[in-house]
């Protein structure tokens, strides 16, 4: 009889309790939760907390009902550390990384963590990322789309000067998650109706593919597996504008790489939190199923959460996907354990075997 497949959630998110956040982090309003646990807070901004799953005890409670045998969890995105002072940049983001380093070693069979950097520091950078692989244990390194450099400049997180951290990336084998937030710090429009999140946010994703993919990373560096999330999707509607623009105007694209030259390429992948089918199969006819890896967004309301609203629940795109024939249920398989584990571990046997006897653990 052959085993049950695992289902991996490949993006997932996790609170602190609010005694776990170091008094300084309120002190300056860089990040805090209030004691009922009923919103997160930052300076000047606030937002309910809409699901128990947020934090960790609940979060596991969660997955059990779902069925849920591992999760990959992100840093948090209010954690990216833009326009903080140094010090204080420095240390929110080492509180983060500690604390998904303490839930990985913790609960080693459920949690797969990742790390954050701030890349308008690429020597503090490397040297964090060398701490997370080498004391932490962790393999996963998360980036936003864009972020504010030492001088105050939005910048994509593919500019060129941040080569030496994509090289760590590489010397390390890591996983690179590359999730968008901030939009409306440097998108001049009035954050109104939600639209850095339901409009900005997926535009963020396709910028950074956009220079990814024209600096030719996922072949410069090919020990480095990048992730994006929400499925890229502005990426994958837009693909036949870049190579259009690409082959009408060579001018602008001196000593770049062609955008056909990443579709389906086996270090790029994409989640699958694009919200329809319709959606899902134009992200598979692009990219190939190989490409895809399992994604909720959890706990998150803009998540495939439980919803009576929509008829939701956790992994109902998959379903719906096979229910049409968008892919087959070995392609379905393979999204939710395979794709997961290929992007996290690539190619190295024993990290991949490492990783299942955690989880199986």
């Amino acid at each position: 009889m052959s085993k049950r497949k695992l289902r991996i959630n490949g993006h997932s998110h996790l609170l602190p309790y609010p005694e776990e956040i170091p008094q300084f982090m309120k002190d300056k309003g860089i990040f805090w939760v209030d004691k009922d646990r009923k919103f997160m807070l930052q300076k000047d901004w606030n937002r309910p907390i809409t699901d128990s799953s947020f934090f960790l005890e609940e979060k596991l409670e969660w997955m059990e009902r779902n069925k849920l045998d591992h999760a990959v969890v992100l840093n948090l995105s209010q954690l990216y550390g833009n326009g903080l002072r140094v010090e204080e940049m420095k240390q929110a983001l080492r509180f983060q990384n500690d604390f998904n380093a303490k839930v990985q070693h913790n609960h080693p069979s459920k949690f797969t963590c990742g790390f954050v950097v701030h890349p308008g520091f690429v020597r503090s950078a490397c040297w964090e990322i060398e701490r997370c692989v080498e004391v932490l244990g962790m393999q996963l390194l998360c980036l936003p789309t864009h972020y504010m450099d030492s001088i105050g400049t939005w910048r994509c997180i593919f500019d060129e000067e941040n080569e030496p951290i994509f090289e760590m990336a590489n010397k390390y084998n890591l996983a690179v998650e590359i999730h968008p937030y901030d939009g409306e710090k440097f998108i001049k429009l009035e954050n109104t109706s939600w639209r850095f999140h339901l409009i900005w946010m997926l535009a963020q994703c396709g910028d950074a593919y956009h220079f990814l993919t024209l600096n030719g990373y996922q072949d410069k560096y090919p020990n480095m597996r990048t992730c994006f999330a929400h499925g890229g999707q502005l990426a994958q509607i837009n693909l036949g504008r870049r190579i259009q623009g690409f082959d009408g105007r060579p001018d602008l694209f001196e000593g770049k790489s062609h955008p056909r030259k990443a579709v389906g390429h086996k270090n790029i992948f994409f989640d699958t939190l694009v919200h329809d089918t319709g959606g899902l199969e134009l992200l598979i006819r692009n990219q190939g199923s190989k490409q895809v890896i399992m994604g909720l967004d959890d706990p998150y309301p803009l998540g495939e959460m439980e919803s009576e609203k929509q008829s939701s629940y956790p992994g109902k795109i998959i379903d719906l996907a096979i229910e049409r024939e968008i892919i087959t249920e070995t392609e379905g398989d393979a999204i939710w354990e395979d794709n997961v584990i290929q992007w996290l571990c690539g190619d190295d046997d024993a990290a991949k075997k490492k990783l299942m006897d955690r989880i199986l653990s």
